[in-house]
């Protein structure tokens, strides 16, 4: 995906909101003007909020890829209820509107310049259910079928996650079987209207989908899941790139402009030292107060504690920080879907016994190869750090491809698979937080020990996000009946995949 500055002009204004206004005739209204903003635009505007989705903070803290060195509140669990509207009065609602300008006779063939109606209507019904399995992952029941209706409904009742899934899973087979001959979507910032793939995208969301309910309906689990291979998963990684440009960076890079709040964790350093993992440098700066040369050994690299009160008693210069361009620039992609997830969904299927077209060896292989890939370590031999860090042009040893897989812990080990998986997605996964945390949580590995210091909670990582004040207050009625089926609305309450 290539993205310009023309594309990024789209999302200026923000996201764009429609409601159903009532009735008030045609005062105001210019006959020769449309009244609503061009697919293109719409679909822009949607597609931006990916960039929060896959940079968020938050759940990178859970699974303990990064440490907070001064206000640890979210590290150590103090946050407990989520605010999920603006997913609703921004990108889903502009996803709906695509839809219906695309759908409605008198706005079709003007909703047409930016590509076939079909192709438009397929690729915002993908959107949305790439947004609402993100949701239901975060919040478990949620307005669904009754969403999106504006004034014609401002008390919407809950779709248990089970109904969910069902739903957004066929919304997925059907979008890419609508998609037609006709010219691609313009104001397209991920795919850049290539039809194809949003096709493999499609499938592919599903077969994540249908692995992550394996343990609570296994046959249809997989079902779902071969079909989805059978149609086409991606092949290649999918990202979300940024400009060199304050309006549209990196957030992790603005994060870091003025402040140093997040510092690579114990948890994280220890394990990556333990395998003699190349991504290291690629992951981490060295702790500078241990650099004597720029010949840098596993020993320079320093993790913050984990989830503690006090943090801000740890010098900065004594643990190491996020580092490698890939990250750090202010035009750095963030992936959204990579290669290396969907070779351990591969793997974890032949492990199951499922068709995946090859060995659960093969693609476990596969998925450290993309990764090693993807983070430019693969048979380099010596990492040189790049001019984002404080140690330019310091240099570090690490082992190859061939030898990484050799080891002991790294070496596949067929009764020990599903924890070696486990551990190597989540080291792929590094700062996509939200599909790390829902595939820990699914997974239950690799092992996480709590926030030592928790706060307003059980202690526990939490499993879940509870719902907004808002709809106790304003929804109470659809609120309260969605916690009763729930069980209750907490950090600890799992959701309906979470078995284990």
């Amino acid at each position: 995906m290539k993205l310009n500055k023309l594309a990024y002009t789209l999302i200026a204004g923000g996201a764009l909101m429609f409601s159903s206004c009532g009735e008030f005739g045609d005062m105001n209204v210019d006959p020769n003007q449309p009244s609503s903003a061009p697919t293109s635009t719409l679909l822009t505007s949607a597609q931006a909020s990916i960039s929060g989705l896959v940079g968020a903070t938050l759940p990178t803290l859970y699974v303990q890829y990064l440490s907070e060195t001064q206000y640890t509140e979210d590290s150590r669990y103090g946050t407990s209820q989520f605010d999920f509207n603006g997913w609703y009065t921004g990108p889903l609602i502009n996803l709906e509107e695509i839809i219906r300008l695309n759908t409605d006779e008198a706005t079709a063939d003007l909703a047409s310049a930016d590509g076939s109606n079909a192709n438009q209507i397929a690729v915002a019904r993908i959107m949305k259910a790439y947004y609402f399995q993100m949701m239901t992952d975060r919040w478990g029941s949620l307005p669904y079928s009754d969403a999106l209706q504006g004034a014609e409904n401002f008390s919407p009742s809950y779709d248990t996650q089970a109904d969910i899934y069902a739903a957004v899973i066929n919304e997925l087979k059907e979008a890419a079987a609508q998609i037609d001959g006709g010219s691609g979507v313009n104001g397209d910032i991920v795919f850049g209207g290539n039809m194809a793939s949003w096709a493999a995208f499609a499938n592919t969301i599903r077969a994540t989908m249908a692995l992550r309910m394996s343990d609570v309906n296994a046959s249809t689990a997989q079902s779902e899941f071969e079909d989805a291979v059978a149609d086409g998963l991606i092949s290649s990684d999918v990202t979300f790139n940024h400009l060199a440009d304050a309006n549209y960076q990196n957030p992790w890079f603005a994060r870091f402009i003025t402040r140093t709040d997040y510092a690579v964790s114990e948890t994280l350093i220890d394990e990556l030292i333990s395998l003699n993992d190349p991504r290291l440098p690629a992951f981490a700066d060295p702790a500078l107060i241990s650099v004597t040369d720029f010949n840098l050994t596993t020993a320079n690299y320093v993790g913050m504690p984990y989830g503690i009160q006090n943090a801000g008693d740890i010098e900065n210069a004594s643990v190491s920080f996020i580092t490698s361009d890939q990250i750090y620039t202010q035009s750095a992609a963030q992936s959204i879907i990579s290669m290396a997830q969907v070779n351990f969904m591969l793997a974890e299927a032949a492990v199951k016994g499922w068709a995946a077209g090859g060995t659960a060896q093969s693609f476990y292989e596969a998925g450290i190869q993309a990764s090693l890939a993807q983070w430019g370590v693969l048979d380099i031999g010596s990492y040189v750090y790049g001019p984002n860090s404080p140690v330019e042009g310091a240099t570090m040893a690490v082992l190859d491809y061939s030898d990484y897989i050799a080891q002991a812990g790294v070496a596949y080990d067929a009764a020990n698979a599903m924890d070696q998986i486990a551990t190597q997605k989540w080291l792929a996964l590094y700062l996509n937080g939200y599909e790390a945390w829902a595939e820990w949580r699914r997974m239950d590995a690799p092992t996480l020990s709590p926030a030592p210091d928790f706060a307003n909670n059980s202690g526990e990582i939490p499993v879940r996000h509870g719902y907004p004040t808002s709809e106790s207050d304003l929804n109470s009625d659809n609120y309260e009946a969605a916690v009763s089926a729930q069980g209750a609305d907490g950090l600890d309450t799992r959701l309906w995949w979470d078995v284990n």
